[in-house]
């Protein structure tokens, strides 16, 4: 089968090459990829490869058909559509056949269109376990007295967990810093927007709002450092996906303010019991995809899955100007 892998840390060094067709075994399915989408995580895995004795396969996002399961696998039959967002130790999706476990697996959307679908896998999952997991929010309680912001609203994550926090309730404040981008995170479900190349602190207060519950910081989050230990409320709660390196977590300590780090292949890496979470709010995902109260996040379809196609789609999210999410159909 043909795959598609990098040598060394750079895009240009992206080749196809031939691979046999695996057989899965154990609770493995086999998924021939008939999409994919790209995630800054690609950029950031490839950037510490540094060579190895075969090409590293990266993709994070699929959704195509089962074509074949293992002993241990009961979740999906074969001609069934799925969609995931893949094992960071294992090949990704950068490649025409792919061995998943079917616990972090879903029955991909009926409705909701490949383009749409194959966007918002793992942006999902790490919404969900941000929300759900690491600021305990439930949502399905009355969650109308609490406030969030929302660094970066108008990227990837940004932009589910947006929505994900208005369906649960809360007051949602993102930050965006074009036109464009404000439009985006309003239509998404933010509440309140504000700049976040500009003073947080005073943005938020002049919006009549002293301190907030919750922060999500989905950029870097060393510029705002001061903001947010400023903004978030005593006992609130703070969570990230991106690193700290000059910020120090010791400033929370005054405040009692919990700190989480949030990285969606943990359970899979780990191989925990509670992979299995990131299967249902998968499903979750699709049917909130079919009935519409979930939007998409697709905002560029490229196609053909091949070194052309799949450089091009990088070097869109590299530059890191997108919003939203660029997505490949084979």
């Amino acid at each position: 089968m043909k795959s598609y892998g990098v040598t060394n840390n750079k895009i240009s060094s992206l080749e196809e090459f031939e691979k046999d067709i695996p057989t899965p075994t154990g609770k493995d399915i086999l998924v021939k990829i008939e999409g994919i989408s790209i995630n800054p995580v690609d950029i950031a895995t490839r950037k510490g490869f540094e060579g190895g004795n075969k090409p590293l396969i990266l993709g994070f996002d699929g959704y195509g058909e089962v074509t074949a399961t293992g002993d241990q696998a009961d979740k999906f039959n074969i001609g069934n559509k799925v969609f995931f967002a893949g094992d960071h130790t294992r090949d990704g999706s950068y490649q025409e056949y792919e061995l998943i476990d079917e616990r972090i697996v879903a029955l991909a959307p009926v409705k909701a269109p490949i383009e749409q679908s194959v966007a918002m896998p793992l942006v999902t999952l790490t919404a969900s376990e941000l929300l759900y997991e690491k600021l305990h929010i439930d949502p399905k309680a009355d969650n109308s007295s609490k406030t969030i912001l929302i660094i970066n609203g108008a990227g990837g994550v940004g932009s589910i967990a947006t929505q994900l926090a208005h369906r649960a309730g809360l007051k949602v404040i993102a930050t965006a810093s074009t036109t464009e981008k404000v439009d985006w995170v309003k239509n998404l479900g933010a509440d309140l927007v504000v700049n976040h190349h500009e003073d947080l602190i005073k943005q938020v207060r002049d919006l009549g709002i002293e301190n907030v519950d919750y922060i999500i910081g989905l950029s870097d989050n060393d510029p705002h450092w001061k903001e947010i230990v400023e903004l978030i409320k005593p006992f609130g709660t703070f969570a990230t996906i991106t690193n700290l390196r000059n910020s120090q977590i010791g400033d929370l300590k005054q405040k009692s303010v919990d700190f989480a780090w949030e990285w969606m292949f943990t359970k899979a890496f780990y191989n925990l019991d509670s992979m299995s979470t990131q299967g249902d709010y998968l499903s979750e995902l699709a049917a909130g995809l079919d009935d519409g109260s979930i939007k998409s996040t697709t905002t560029k379809v490229l196609h053909g899955l091949n070194v052309e196609t799949l450089t091009k789609a990088t070097e869109l999210v590299e530059a890191g100007h997108m919003m939203g999410k660029v997505v490949v159909i084979k």
